[in-house]
Order: structure tokens, then sequence, then C-alpha cells
């Protein structure tokens, strides 16, 4: 099997390493001295799976350059996805299929939108990784785990192509299940990790801090229960107790640990706000749902984002 990996960050860079490793073919998009690097060395991830370097057998800027694979691992930030979708083509032309694994619940129709349903599933990644200089990966806590599932009509058959993807994912060292509704278990990981990374933004502290100040977790509990409600008015079926389980997961995590949009917005770079918190807006405008503590925080939030992307002049950060 042949995998492309789109965006060698802290997922793709970690799933690119591992699969290496294991004996499957890997060719990762990457850029800049992080490029030069994997390109000349390989990838080295430093994980509890293991400390290593594994070769990768072509890296390039260029989608076209990497030549088409069986599958086709994209893990870039939520907001480039749209804009980098048509770029992909080349590589999903004999059959192959994407599968995105940002956060968020748009990423799967921006990249039909651009390659076409057949050549689209859905995923996504539960795991704490990043790049910890050119062409190194670092991975702490618990194994990766990957979902994938086929999305619409194609939901219903058993997926021969991602049962194959599955199979070399956990051959490499990763958790991976192929389910029946891609959606449903989409959601519930955006019901996870959006109201954290927003709240958590907005109060510029780590999770321990959010989860006890009663103030602060109400309001994590206010935005968790109107997504929920955003969920449930499109038709996406999650657990009854979804707002519960994602609460005690979030109980459950290390007191200083941070989500990555918080993490963004606090460096200055530009973040998946618009990609998470404003999804959030635009579906529920769509829906008729109100979400009016995501229009209070998305607000609030703006100007940092907008000064990230050189829309507005910097300014100091308190």
């Amino acid at each position: 099997m042949r995998i492309a990996i789109i965006g060698a960050g802290g997922v793709g860079g970690l799933l690119g390493g591992l699969l290496a490793r294991s004996g499957t073919e890997v060719c990762m998009l990457a850029r800049g001295a992080h490029a030069d690097a994997i390109r000349a060395h390989g990838i080295r991830v430093d994980s509890p799976l293991g400390r290593f370097t594994a070769p990768i057998a072509a890296v390039s800027d260029d989608p076209a350059a990497l030549g088409p694979a069986d599958a086709v691992l994209v893990a870039v930030k939520a907001w480039q996805v749209a804009e980098l979708a048509p770029r992909l083509a080349p590589l999903v032309a004999r059959g192959g299929v994407a599968v995105p694994l940002q956060n968020g619940v748009d990423a799967a129709e921006r990249l039909a939108a651009a390659l076409g349903d057949a050549h689209v599933a859905g995923g996504l990644i539960e795991v704490l990784s990043w790049i910890d200089g050119p062409g190194s990966v670092k991975h702490v806590g618990a194994t990766p785990r990957v979902k994938i599932g086929e999305r619409g009509a194609a939901a219903a058959q058993r997926s021969a192509r991602l049962e194959t993807l599955a199979v070399a994912l956990r051959g490499a060292g990763a958790e991976c299940e192929v389910v029946a509704d891609v959606d449903r278990v989409t959601w519930e990981k955006f019901l996870l990790v959006e109201p954290w990374g927003t709240v958590a933004a907005a109060s510029r502290a780590p999770i321990g801090v959010v989860r006890t100040v009663p103030e602060t977790r109400a309001l994590l509990i206010g935005a968790m229960e109107e997504l929920a409600r955003l969920a449930r008015a499109r038709g996406v079926k999650i657990a009854d107790d979804a707002v519960a389980q994602a609460l005690a997961i979030l109980d459950s995590v290390p007191y200083e640990a941070t989500a990555s949009m918080q993490r963004d917005l606090g460096a200055g770079r530009p973040s998946e706000l618009s990609d998470q918190t404003g999804a959030v807006i635009r579906l529920g405008r769509d829906a008729g749902v109100p979400v009016r503590i995501h229009q209070i925080l998305h607000a609030a939030l703006l100007p940092q984002e907008r000064a990230a992307r050189g829309e507005l002049a910097r300014f100091a950060r308190t």
C-alpha cells in the first residue's frame, strides 16, 4: 500500500513515521526546513511507541510531484483544506481515497467538493503530538486512535479500501477502527475539542483552570450544550449523554493541557477559529439553532485571529 501524508506536522509526521517504520511506502507533503530535514535524513519520531528515524520515499511541497497513492491522509490545519483540496486530485486519480484528520466537521465536504464524493471518506484522530524541530516529531500520552468511515450512501457498505488502510495503521502501532457512522464520531470529537479550544482561548488558561473556576466551567458546559443541540438539529445521532462524556474526558486531561487552537492564538499564529467556532455559527444559522455563547466568544477572539493573518495591525497580547 502507498500512503500519502498531506502535512507533516504533529499528526502527519507521527503517522507517516510509524507507517514508514512498519514497511509501508510513504510520501509526504511538507515545506521549508522541515521538508529539507525529512528529505535528507527521514522523519525522526520520539514517542511512547519508540524513538526512531524512518526514511520517507518522497517529500515535496507539490502534491502532483508525490505521485498517485492508495490512501491520502490529510493532516493540515482545517483552514488550509479548501485551498489545498483541488491540488490533491493527482494523488487520488487512480482510485485513491482521501481521509481528513482535522479538528472540525466540514473538511470531508470541502475535499469532496474538489475531488468528488467517491474519492473521500471521513476520519478523525485522537493524539497529542507536535513538531519538535526540523524533521522531528514528538508524541506523548496515549496511543494514536484513528477512526475512519465511508460517507453518505457508501456508509452502509463494508469498505475494503478503508479496511486495508486500517490494517496498515494497526500494523504501524496506531489504533484504528472503521466505523459505520463517521458523522457521529466526528461530531462527538468536535463536541470535545471545539468548546475546549474556544473557551480556553478566550480565558487564556489551561484546562485545569477552565474546569475548576465555576463560572468558566459553566461557560464550557453551555458551549457544549449549544453544539450538541446543533448536531441533533442537523440529524447527527450523537449519544444522549455526549456532553457528559466529553466533560468527563476533559475532567481527566492533565491540568496544564491546552488546545491546539488556543496555542495558535496565544502564539500569534493563524488558527482554526473560523473552522471551529466560526463553523458552529455558520451551521447554527443554517439550521436555525441559536449559538449565542459561540457568537460572543468568536467576537472576542476575532481581533487576535485577524492580527495573526495580517488583517489588523499587530497589538500587544496581555
